[in-house]
């Protein structure tokens, strides 16, 4: 019998936002102190990233759907930006988007492979190799929530919001109870 998800979860950049949380998590405890503010920060980002996509799905307005992609993407970006900064803080090289083990990680796809868990790999035991793994995911997450928003905004102007929709079913009710 298969199971049944919140039409949230089908989407890549929720899928993928769960795999980045996973690993940043697993990426703070191996390389940040948990003393440090920056271990607290990371893995909120990372947890932000989905829990605003799932928020904004289950919100009746789209204009808060809207708001709350945008907050995923904000998330994302501080996350990106964490990447960057541990890596140069450290002396270490981002790698170019033509290395092969870059173009690796760019072909990876994030898909359930249970009803509760994402398809996460590894994450490398090098520091430079995770952090640039995270940081080539982030990038990818940061294109998916842009084209989500995008499409979002799209539906908005097709569609109109949810003060629209009530207003034409409000006429609608008029027009059949007057």
């Amino acid at each position: 019998m298969g199971t049944t998800r919140p039409g949230y979860e089908y989407l890549s950049a929720y899928i993928l936002g769960k795999v980045i949380q996973d690993l940043t998590v697993q990426f703070c405890n191996r390389y940040i102190s948990y003393k440090s503010r920056t271990h607290d920060q990371m893995v909120q980002a990372a947890r932000s990233n989905s829990q605003n996509i799932a928020e904004g799905f289950s919100n009746p307005s789209l204009k808060g759907y809207i708001k709350l992609a945008g907050i995923a993407y904000g998330s994302n970006e501080e996350l990106t930006k964490d990447y960057q900064d541990f890596l140069r803080q450290r002396n270490l090289p981002i790698w170019d988007k033509n290395n092969s083990k870059i173009r690796k990680f760019r072909a990876f796809r994030a898909v359930w492979i249970s009803p509760t868990s994402p398809n996460t790999p590894n994450l490398p035991s090098e520091p430079a190799e995770a952090a640039n793994m995270l940081l080539t995911f982030c990038n990818m997450e940061g294109f998916l929530l842009k084209k989500l928003v995008a499409s979002l905004l799209e539906k908005h102007e097709k569609e109109g919001g949810l003060t629209e929709e009530l207003y034409r079913k409000r006429m609608e009710y008029r027009k059949t109870h007057s």
